[in-house]
């Protein structure tokens, strides 16, 4: 049955499956001759273009005389794959909090509202997100508006491609403190920092310039266990993580710049290499922000099960 994909038919059959993607299951598909007009091929290639697409189950068809034909069912899968279109590959911070699972979802979901598909992984750090991308190891990635910016004043083919607004990407970053501690005197504390998060970075170092610190280089996974068994005295993070804010005290930032850097740190963006701008945005199109961050929120308030 593939085989016949490489004969003329079957070359319609791939066009006209990638037309099908736009329809929605109860819709009235378009006239053969609408078809014919727009991709310039014959009727008869046309009608045999759509009997091959219903052998393979990619769609079900109803023919309902002067009304038209309407799509009762297909299978957006398997229509994507005789198109040809093959699904964005994202990157994404690791899902450890609400805000993140629901990010996932929301982009999971909406894709797939539009009958199209999106992987995604999930990467540590949003410098090595940005660097998937600048690799082409991913053709997208989620990272706050402040690493964003950095970022992209080394590369200059990067950009930001959508904006999700303010508190989407974290709610906001506070000091955690290692329970022994009863009284914030920063003299010779070790402050634990993830140099591959250039939001925690910048954060920390704004933070606690000036003052007798000393910087412990950690893995953000190690964070936890470091403050509770007291190998470190304090850290910057997302103060999303439950287990975080459960278990250990926290207070605000003093430093006003590290005030001002930290509004930055709770949106998310989208970064993608603007020279394939134009292929992305086909495969973005109709995705609605809005839907991904109702999801979102949904996720968040324990109103939707994740699913990413």
């Amino acid at each position: 049955m593939w085989e016949k994909f490489y004969s003329k038919n079957g070359l319609a059959a791939k066009t006209i499956a990638k037309e099908l993607l736009k329809v929605k299951i109860g819709e009235k598909i378009p006239l053969i001759t609408d078809y014919s007009k727009k991709l310039n091929i014959g009727r008869g290639t046309v009608q045999s273009a759509l009997r091959l697409l219903v052998e393979l189950r990619a769609v079900s068809l109803e023919a309902r005389g002067h009304l038209g034909t309407f799509l009762l069912d297909k299978d957006n899968n398997l229509l994507l794959e005789i198109a040809g279109v093959a699904p964005l590959i994202g990157s994404m911070p690791l899902p450890y909090s609400r805000k993140y699972e629901g990010l996932a979802t929301g982009i999971v979901e909406s894709f797939e509202d539009i009958g199209k598909r999106v992987n995604l992984i999930y990467m540590r750090g949003g410098s090595n997100r940005i660097e998937a991308v600048r690799t082409k190891r991913s053709d997208f990635a989620i990272v706050s508006k402040m690493t964003a910016e950095k970022e992209l004043s080394k590369y200059p083919n990067l950009k930001v491609f959508k904006r999700f607004g303010a508190n989407t990407y974290v709610s906001a970053h506070k000091i955690f403190l290692a329970n022994n501690i009863e009284k914030v005197t920063w003299k010779d504390k070790k402050i634990g920092v993830d140099m591959e998060s250039p939001d925690q970075i910048q954060l920390t170092f704004e933070e606690f310039k000036n003052k007798n610190v000393e910087f412990v280089e950690v893995n953000y996974m190690q964070l936890f266990e470091m403050l509770r068994s007291n190998q470190i005295d304090a850290t910057v993070w997302n103060a999303d993580e439950r287990r975080m804010v459960q278990t250990f005290q926290s207070i605000e930032f003093s430093s006003q710049e590290a005030k001002n850097i930290s509004l930055d740190t709770t949106e998310a963006v989208v970064v993608i290499n603007s020279d394939r701008e134009q292929e992305i945005q086909e495969k973005w199109d109709s995705v609605n922000i809005k839907k991904i961050l109702e999801i979102q929120k949904q996720v968040e308030n324990g109103e939707r099960i994740p699913r990413y």
